[in-house]
């Protein structure tokens, strides 16, 4: 069996479990809530548009968005149970994902409800009180049996919206099916990508078919086509339940962010963890405004960052120290500020830089940043999805005068297809990746050292900050790994032929630390 698709079914029971329990909760809680919606709305009309309105505009809402804004929220919720009760609230993974599709999978659900109570034939509720049914006996036993298939056939809209939206949980760190489709657009494996979407469509494919046996059974009166759908959609739950509990208690989680470095390191913290007789997961996916939070709300137990970023996403700091003491100073900062534990430097470093083909580069006579603000304007810049909202980004922009003529935003991995095709001049990169050296690309010099150090340095959660497992297990790997050592891994999982998976990239990248 192909590589790729083995390591994808290896992981299919955790991803699957996750999403399938992701997308039930969300499905139940939006049906407790239309539930009282649906009869306010029947007891006073007036409230049905509005109402309905409301759910509506929360579909005008890019599902992602939605997902990530509940990060915030949840995070200043917690700061206030935190401070009235001594326990904060979880602002990462499953309680953000949850809200979100909750709200999305209100529409259908809610306007079909209503619709259904509605359109029950007037004469017969009239007959119902004729005959003295109190209006509680009338929705129970006469507009509820009724308008059940229009409620259930919006029941499973909002399953097969929710199953599809629930992929894009993965930034906001719940692990879904979407695992697959993120890691595999950011390494080109496409093996990865379509398992995922496969996986998804089956999911909603068979959750449909479920939820039709249901509705096909209240339409005919039918108790074994409801009862088989039921016992249907139990044992998938069930069965979620069962996979997704079966670990161990401890487990450490393991942050990274949506690149492929990223990926191969949490790889290989993953196995020295694993070689101490724990377990770890890897929460993938994630921004760089939300990992470092979570590492220091202990949603996540370790990851790695780089200098240059805690420097300035984090602490806000716009100096440029000496390197040495920069690597001190952030150290007592976060163990101060934060409670998280810098164990050490990795011994490579991933600063931000531009580049450009090296033609390219000698035709317009740039061979630093300085030179490059010269020709700037008639040139444009391809960046990855966040490189230009970064500090980093103004600070180098105002240092230099930078203003090009166009600036664009792809995925990590595409920029490089962008500068290979023409559609843009320089890119931002990362040092550490082995594309610049295999695609001969010319890093720009920074003569003004507006760019700080980017060394690689493994955190510790304020939890774990003294466990011993981790000391054992990561202690080895601090000043172990040279910068060949991660372009070489970073251009094994990246290159076109004859890629490796990041687990294998991680493997080669630890074999000599053994």
């Amino acid at each position: 069996m192909d590589e790729r698709l083995h390591a994808a079914w290896r992981v299919l029971p955790e991803y699957l479990s996750q999403h399938v329990l992701l997308c039930a909760a969300a499905l139940a809680l939006a049906l407790a809530l239309c539930l009282p919606l649906t009869l306010l709305a029947l007891r006073r009309p007036r409230w049905a548009g509005p109402l309905v309105a409301v759910a509506s505009l929360v579909q005008t809402i890019p599902g992602l968005a939605l997902m990530a804004l509940f990060y915030p929220i949840l995070l200043a919720f917690s700061a206030l149970t935190t401070a009235a009760f001594g326990r904060g609230v979880p602002a990462l993974g499953f309680l953000p994902a949850l809200l979100a599709l909750t709200l999305y999978a209100m529409l259908p659900i809610l306007r079909n409800a209503i619709a259904g109570l509605r359109g029950v034939d007037a004469d017969v509720v009239e007959a119902a009180r004729g005959v003295g049914m109190t209006e509680r006996q009338i929705l129970m036993r006469v507009q509820a049996p009724l308008s059940a298939p229009v409620v259930m056939a919006g029941v499973r809209t909002a399953a097969v919206w929710t199953i599809g939206a629930a992929t894009l949980a993965t930034p906001v760190g719940q692990t879904t099916l979407g695992n697959y489709i993120f890691s595999g657009l950011q390494t080109e494996n496409w093996v990865a990508v379509i398992f995922g979407c496969v996986t998804s469509a089956l999911v909603a494919i068979i959750a449909d078919l479920s939820l039709g046996a249901v509705e096909q059974g209240v339409a005919l009166r039918e108790r074994k086509r409801i009862f088989a759908g039921v016992i249907l959609i139990i044992a998938g739950v069930a069965a979620a339940l069962l996979a997704n509990f079966s670990g161990g208690a401890r487990t450490y989680v393991i942050g990274a962010k949506n690149f492929s470095e990223q990926f191969i390191l949490a790889e290989a913290i993953t196995r020295r963890i694993e070689g101490q007789g724990a377990t770890a997961r890897i929460q993938q996916g994630l921004g760089s405004a939300i990992v470092y939070r979570a590492l220091a709300g202990n949603d996540l137990d370790v990851y790695v960052d780089y200098a240059g970023t805690l420097w300035t996403n984090v602490l806000g700091r716009t100096d440029t120290p000496p390197h040495d003491e920069m690597i001190a100073d952030l150290g007592r900062a976060l163990m101060a500020r934060d409670g998280v534990r810098v164990l050490g430097a990795l011994g490579f470093e991933n600063a931000y830089a531009l580049a450009m083909k090296p033609e390219r580069a000698a035709a317009l006579g740039v061979k630093t940043i300085a030179d490059l603000a010269r020709v700037a304007p008639q040139l444009t810049l391809g960046a990855d999805l966040e490189f230009l909202e970064r500090p980093e980004w103004a600070t180098l922009r105002n240092t230099y005068g930078l203003a090009f003529k166009a600036t664009r935003s792809f995925n990590p991995t595409f920029v490089y297809r962008a500068l290979a095709s023409g559609e843009v001049d320089v890119i931002s990169a990362f040092s550490s990746d082995g594309r610049i050296a295999a695609e001969k690309l010319v890093l720009l010099a920074d003569p003004k050292g507006a760019i700080p150090a980017y060394d690689a340095l493994v955190l510790l959660s304020p939890k774990r900050r003294d466990d011993p497992v981790l000391d054992r297990a990561l202690k080895p790997l601090i000043g172990a790994i040279t910068p060949d050592a991660m372009r070489a891994a970073n251009y094994a999982s990246d290159r076109d032929a004859d890629k490796q998976t990041p687990a294998q990239a991680a493997e080669t990248l630890l074999a000599p630390i053994r």
